[in-house]
């Protein structure tokens, strides 16, 4: 939900993003292009020849997935920023080295006797993005199940999965955008990595009931009250206490409001799930003596396990959300699996990297630094990404999963008032890519029964203050490309 209806006293105003001004300009490895299709040619000529758009960097490319013809163009090896495009290339490569059915896992471990953990219980991750409060309960639950009742040391999060960098790469341009959308990444996150405010109106004239979550991690200071009516006017201040967070709250929410919510990341995400799980062990009744700490301990067995769901459906809010934060722990995880342990976002990058040079997708001026997109980071060319799409769907054991997680025109996502005429297909399955200097779109617009797919990356870049333009133009391209494929359908 969106924080609408708050007055913070923390200025958090959306990150004005920047594509920068590098793109790198790669001739035709075999000198002129072949012919291309004329009706997808005039396609892609209206598209790049807006006059709104008369001083963009614009890179196209519409491949035939059966084939791998390349139908229309335009500067399809220019290196441009992908903004959010970027999560294709992590979907794809975490969908070809991981594979769909990889689970993250979570678990609590130590030595239980007598009715006690003596010493630490430990807590250690292995990048799960998908962890939340429910999922501490559900492990507090089946610790108790064994038997504890107490813990007689320190709760303990283990961290090494990952190294200790918590900020992506490129995510340092913006370092005081506090959204959620900016979140720090840990191998053990609960979450997403933010905490949650919530403000419920009690009777009037008494105090509002506020709580955050996950619990544990940030002290509230003052109140709320609960107004006859009126508009609600809530005052929220956070400072970091420590490793904690403190909140000084005030204000009002009128008595006939329903509850007011406000996230916000956190600054240091390595003790927020430990924090977490002292207060839902307390809740349920395990009592604990120590403190939360940051460190391991290798003494002991497992008791409790937490698996998540299946990568296949761990990437929908990757595809269909453009999230930020599971696109990037996926890419450090990448790291973590396949360059050895502790995970780096510069092993994800690596990853990506050799799988687009091993596949013959890799092109001069291509640069992979970071896996969600966010910021000035990478730059990739439309050529490379439609080849990338084309060989995905293509791989059994990638293109059904892959195709399923993105945004269906229409319907769903980042694409559901998108396309809405031509929803009734379910045809076009797609990944946004929106940041103050670039507009981008790449995909796949299905074909009828017995036809195949056809495979497309546009990119604008530099349409700074001229996004609508450059959206509109995506469509309308987009949709001429829907229309011919079910033409006579």
């Amino acid at each position: 939900m969106r924080p609408s209806r708050l007055a913070s006293a923390v200025v958090l105003a959306l990150a004005t993003l920047s594509a920068g001004d590098a793109a790198t300009q790669v001739p035709d490895a075999g000198g002129a292009r072949a012919a291309g299709s004329p009706a997808f040619e005039a396609m892609v000529e209206a598209a790049v020849n807006d006059r709104a758009l008369k001083d963009a960097q614009v890179g196209i490319a519409i491949v035939d997935v059966d084939s791998g013809r390349l139908l229309a163009g335009h500067d399809e090896h220019l290196a441009l920023n992908p903004a959010s495009n970027a999560k294709v290339y992590t979907a794809v490569t975490a969908l070809a080295t991981l594979h769909g059915d990889h689970r993250f896992v979570a678990t609590l471990s130590g030595v239980l006797k007598g009715g006690a953990v003596q010493g630490s219980l430990v807590l250690r991750g292995q990048g799960d993005p998908s962890l939340k409060t429910a999922d501490l309960y559900a492990l507090a639950a089946e610790l108790k199940a064994h038997g504890a009742r107490r813990v007689d040391g320190d709760v303990v999060v283990d961290q090494r999965f990952f190294d200790e960098s918590t900020t992506p790469p490129a995510y340092e341009q913006k370092p005081n955008e506090w959204a959620s959308f900016r979140a720090p990444i840990s191998a053990v996150s609960v979450n997403e990595n933010t905490v949650t405010m919530t403000v419920r109106p009690g009777a009037e004239g008494s105090p509002a009931h506020v709580t955050f979550d996950p619990p544990g991690f940030v002290d509230v200071d003052g109140t709320v009250s609960t107004s006859e009516a009126g508009a609600d006017n809530v005052v929220l201040t956070l400072t970091p206490s420590g490793r904690r967070l403190s909140a000084k709250v005030s204000g009002s929410i009128a008595s006939g409001s329903k509850l007011v919510r406000y996230t916000r990341r956190v600054e240091d995400p390595q003790l927020l799930a430990g924090y977490a799980l002292k207060a839902v062990l307390e809740e349920v009744g395990v009592k604990v003596s120590g403190e939360v700490k940051l460190g391991s301990r290798e003494k002991g067995v497992v008791l409790a396990r937490h698996e998540s769901a299946p990568l296949s459906e761990i990437l929908l809010p990757v595809g269909k959300n453009s999230d930020n934060f599971y696109a990037e722990t996926i890419f450090k995880t990448l790291g973590a699996e396949a360059k050895g342990r502790p995970g780096k976002s510069e092993g994800g990058a690596e990853v990506v990297t050799k799988l687009l040079e091993k596949n013959g997708l890799w092109e001069q001026g291509m640069v992979i630094k970071n896996g969600s997109g966010l910021y000035d980071a990478n730059r990739v060319t439309a050529k490379a990404t439609a080849d990338l799409l084309r060989w995905a769907y293509r791989e059994p054991g990638v293109g059904p999963e892959l195709v399923s997680q993105l945004a269906i025109g229409g319907v769903d996502g980042t694409l559901h008032r998108r396309f809405v005429s031509l929803k009734h297909t379910r045809a076009v399955r797609a990944k946004t890519g929106t940041l103050d200097d670039v507009i981008a779109l790449s995909g796949y617009v299905l074909g009828p029964p017995g036809k195949g797919p056809i495979a497309f990356a546009i990119f604008f870049n530099k349409v700074s203050g001229k996004g609508s333009a450059a959206r509109a133009a995506t469509d309308s391209l987009v949709a001429k490309i829907h229309k011919e494929q079910w033409s006579g359908r």
